[in-house]
């Protein structure tokens, strides 16, 4: 899934910037890669989308669980109160964002279903000004235009459909989902630190997808199979399971980990929009390994967009 920080703002950067820069940065190159060896999973085996997104939740889970109970299991005890938004927050906020998110790379150019996901900043600056009616500074509507128009060079509206319809809508309401995710998260975050609420929130998500798809009925034949990694490496082929312990391991805990210690040294501001490179990452990879490409107005609104997500996040 694309990098998601949590907003535990802070007033400036610290002292060691440069190491928070790199932890983002370096968090941002592994879930571009991870975006890729999903998409191999998903078009290279029977694997659904659902289980492959139950797999990530419950396995990062598991990883971060043991991690947080070894060195501080004390976070892991959850409140009465706490309850409701948690299991809001790990449905809304985990589940479905990851699911959303491989239902459109799986449909669609990697590239173009990170840039869907990512004009969640736009829907969040607009709810704050909208819904909670506060401060934000004019930028914000600029930002919306940009947003619609750099999206309507993307989907190259003046020609027929070319994009697929199910893997574009997965990806507006997955940048639902993410603004959900981040509204959500800056209250969450007023009362428990982000590590472990992350951690029990996935815990949720995948006591969530448990309930829907029982472990029983998972199909682990799948994990046995050997598929090729297609593209530019389609003469090589590896284990199923292999490339799914890579979504868990380095495709998800390695990367939240990086984030969220990158936000002891920035604010979360500066972490969001470093972490945009994961949209030209994303892309880049999905080019150079699976040989996806963009035409030229597409890449264009993908720079328009950009940009109007960047003034999105400088406008709250």
């Amino acid at each position: 899934m694309t990098e998601i920080v949590l907003h535990g703002e802070r007033g400036s950067a610290g002292p060691h910037a440069r190491l928070g820069y790199a932890m983002v940065t370096a968090a941002a190159m592994l879930f571009a890669v991870n975006g890729t060896v999903s998409k191999v999973v998903l078009t290279g085996t029977d694997m659904p989308s659902l289980r492959l997104t139950e797999l990530r939740a419950t396995g990062a889970f598991l990883c971060l669980a043991v991690f947080v109970a070894l060195t501080a299991p004390g976070r892991l005890r959850v409140a009465r109160d706490e309850i409701g938004l948690l299991v809001f927050y790990g449905i809304v906020g985990f589940a479905l964002v990851q699911w959303l998110y491989f239902v459109a790379i799986e449909r669609l150019p990697i590239g173009i279903g990170l840039l869907l996901e990512f004009t969640a900043p736009v829907l969040v600056a607009l709810w704050a000004r909208l819904v909670w009616h506060e401060p934000v500074r004019r930028r914000v509507w600029a930002a919306l235009a940009l947003a619609l128009a750099g999206l309507c060079l993307v989907a190259e509206v003046w020609e027929d459909v070319r994009l697929d319809t199910l893997g574009v809508v997965a990806g507006i309401v997955a940048a639902g989902a993410l603004a959900t995710y981040f509204l959500a998260g800056e209250h969450a975050t007023a009362r428990r630190d982000a590590l472990s609420l992350t951690c029990l929130s996935l815990g949720v998500a995948a006591i969530f997808w448990a309930v829907l798809q029982p472990w029983w009925s998972f199909p682990f034949e799948e994990l046995g199979e050997t598929v090729s990694l297609q593209g530019e490496l389609e003469s090589v082929s590896a284990p199923v399971w292999l490339l799914c312990l890579w979504v868990v391991v380095p495709g998800t805990v390695f990367p939240f980990v990086l984030s969220l210690s990158a936000l002891r040294h920035l604010p979360a501001t500066r972490v969001s929009i470093v972490a945009m490179i994961e949209v030209v990452l994303g892309a880049l990879v999905a080019w150079v390994w699976l040989g996806e490409t963009l035409t030229s107005a597409q890449l264009l609104g993908g720079a328009v967009v950009l940009v109007g997500i960047v003034l999105a996040q400088t406008s709250r």
